[in-house]
């Protein structure tokens, strides 16, 4: 098989101008529905998307729990290798992140390159990196990834390295000198990013006491466009994943009222721990934040499992007590289904209204909330009022003697 693998790796490379074709490969958990675990796979399939990867198949199947040794059954990885033999696939992505061993495995039984859902998101990342900041950020999370599945990555590296003036000394394995090469690495861009944040700090307190305020939510919910929208900024802003990873800080006046407001890179389900611990500093900016403005893409069909996922990412960062102002972002794109009053079931989230959405969520929230339209321009207005009113109220608790200027 992996005489097969590299082929096909000639093949893609050779082949730079087609795009890699891929199947999506999902284990159904006991306590998962199927509905959820297909929703799990559109989110994947966009991963693909964004990364350039055609997605033409899914595989799935229903276990207590993954497998050990090859995330799926051994009938399953037969069926999977045998499509991708007969259908030229390029590459398989599984919608979790694979053990070493795991990798190893697969490998060798598939005909392909192998992805996890780990991987995927960091090339994203890696490709979407603007500024020396975010990349050395990415490469950090890259090498932290890759130092503990050196050996299924090289097939080299299990050749022995004998022979006098080798540092390890005679019969020092190949492997040990890329471990050591990567731990070297890692070190080195820790050490990149330690300097880069001291000259962060330092920016930040130049920034005097202005009240902050840090758009933060699911990846793809609209935050740059609401933030060249509210900050008149040009932003890059697509829709596609992880379109944002550098944090962009803008000064925004209403009626006189200055304040600093942040634009963040967005989180996603099963977030890498790898990431997370390389874009602390960059998340800085949320931590130090004095209000978060939480959006969601309401027209999601999870969307409160994403809203879920945000509050635990801020949770892990140390946000998680911050004041929220929850915005319902792409009201025009919300479809709902009109129950069938002969229809004695219990009415699904599909049957909710907009109307229906809104009362239920005004009335439950914890914290203020609206629902608006950045593209279309929809209650823009009262979200400016609602904003200016709390940056007001925050000020007013810093600066009391200034407060009849606004």
């Amino acid at each position: 098989m992996n005489e097969k693998h590299q082929s096909s790796q000639e093949q893609t490379t050779s082949g730079a101008n087609r795009r890699e074709r891929a199947v999506l490969i999902s284990v159904v958990r006991d306590s998962q529905e199927l509905r959820q675990c297909e929703e799990y796979l559109d989110e994947l399939e966009f991963l693909a998307e964004t990364a350039d990867i055609e997605a033409v198949k899914r595989f799935t199947q229903r276990l207590p729990q993954p497998s050990a040794r090859i995330y799926v059954g051994p009938g399953k990885l037969e069926e999977i290798a045998a499509y991708c033999e007969e259908n030229a696939i390029d590459v398989a992505i599984f919608d979790d992140e694979l053990s070493p061993a795991q990798t190893r495995n697969i490998e060798r039984e598939l005909p392909c390159r192998v992805l996890d859902r780990t991987r995927l998101i960091l090339d994203i990342f890696l490709s979407r990196a603007q500024t020396a900041y975010a990349k050395t950020q990415v490469q950090l999370a890259q090498y932290e990834y890759m130092l503990p599945r050196l050996a299924g990555m090289w097939t080299h590296l299990e050749r022995q390295r004998g022979g006098t003036g080798t540092r390890g000394g005679a019969g020092e394995r190949e492997i040990e000198t890329d471990r050591r090469i990567v731990r070297n690495r890692i070190a080195k861009l820790k050490e990149d990013l330690r300097k880069i944040d001291r000259q962060m700090a330092v920016q930040r307190s130049n920034r005097g006491q202005l009240v902050r305020v840090a758009l933060v939510g699911y990846t793809n919910v609209g935050k740059s466009t609401l933030m060249n929208l509210i900050a008149k900024s040009e932003v890059f802003a697509e829709n596609k994943l992880f379109a944002t990873l550098d944090t962009t800080v803008r000064k925004v006046v209403f009626d006189n009222l200055p304040f600093l407001l942040s634009d963040t890179v967005g989180f996603i389900r099963k977030l890498p721990t790898e990431l997370i611990e390389s874009f602390k500093s960059t998340l800085d900016e949320v931590r130090e934040a004095d209000l978060l403005v939480h959006v969601v893409d309401i027209s999601h069909p999870q969307f409160e499992e994403q809203i879920a996922v945000v509050k635990q990412t801020l949770q892990e960062i140390g946000a998680g007590d911050k004041p929220v102002y929850l915005v319902f972002n792409k009201i025009d794109a919300y479809k709902w289904v009109e129950k069938d009053p002969d229809d004695l079931t219990p009415p699904t989230d599909e049957n909710r209204s907009l109307d229906d959405l809104r009362q239920s969520w005004i009335a439950k929230a914890n914290t203020p909330c609206i629902f608006l339209s950045a593209t279309q321009r929809l209650n823009i207005e009262k979200f400016r009022t609602d904003l200016y009113g709390m940056v007001r109220e925050i000020h007013a608790g810093r600066y009391p003697f200034n407060n009849f200027l606004y």
